[in-house]
């Protein structure tokens, strides 16, 4: 059995070049690979292991790129881990989301959308009505106040849970510019809300 690298010797080596490069990225390919297999092994299925795969080469890329960015506050690999456990999370909720369109996430009967995380199924009669009618409330000024690129971003990620790293991804855009493009999409809900003598808080005590 080898001796374990030290922190060191693992900067060294991956800012080395040629064959001592070489062999230090295919031993922390291999590392890598094993600990996204067992942190993440209650989220796999048989076929996400060329996700792992890839995960694992974008994450060695970011690691060369940023070795430098390493102070040492935690052990190599472990900090290196982090880096291959992200971008596996995101490449799996990627591939839960290849096949939707954000123009498919569009609802069919806007009085009937009440998002599962909102509605409560113990909720007596008049509460799930008053639900019911907030709900188709709100989704109507979505449709009235929102522009398009607003409203697919807002449904997709408020709405259908979509990850917002991917609809940036799909909408040709950054998470800075999303973050803003949701921001400005909700302070116009909201001002539309208190025009009716509503506020967001009082819409959500409602669910």
């Amino acid at each position: 059995m080898l001796p374990r690298r030290t922190d060191e010797a693992w900067i060294a080596d991956l800012q080395a070049s040629g064959v001592q490069q070489a062999e230090a990225l295919m031993e922390l390919r291999n590392l890598l690979l094993r600990g996204l297999e067992f942190a993440l092994s209650d989220r796999l299925q048989a076929a996400d292991h060329g996700v792992l795969e890839d995960a694992v080469q974008e994450a060695l890329v970011k690691i060369l790129k940023h070795l430098d960015t390493f102070q040492g506050r935690s052990r190599f690999l472990t900090w290196a881990q982090k880096i291959a456990v992200r971008e596996a999370l995101t490449l799996l909720r990627r591939k839960a989301w290849k096949d939707v369109s954000l123009e498919d996430l569009h609802p069919t009967d806007l009085e009937d959308l009440t998002p599962k995380v909102l509605s409560d199924t113990r909720s007596n009669p008049e509460r799930q009505a008053t639900q019911k009618d907030l709900m188709a409330l709100v989704m109507r000024l979505i449709h009235e106040e929102l522009t398009p690129k607003q409203r697919r971003a807002l449904m997709a990620i408020a709405v259908y849970g979509m990850p917002l790293e991917e609809v940036a991804r799909r909408m040709n855009t950054n998470r800075n510019a999303l973050y803003k493009l949701l921001h400005d999409a909700r302070r116009r809900l909201k001002i539309r809300l208190e025009a009716m003598g509503l506020s967001p808080a009082e819409v959500l005590d409602a669910f």
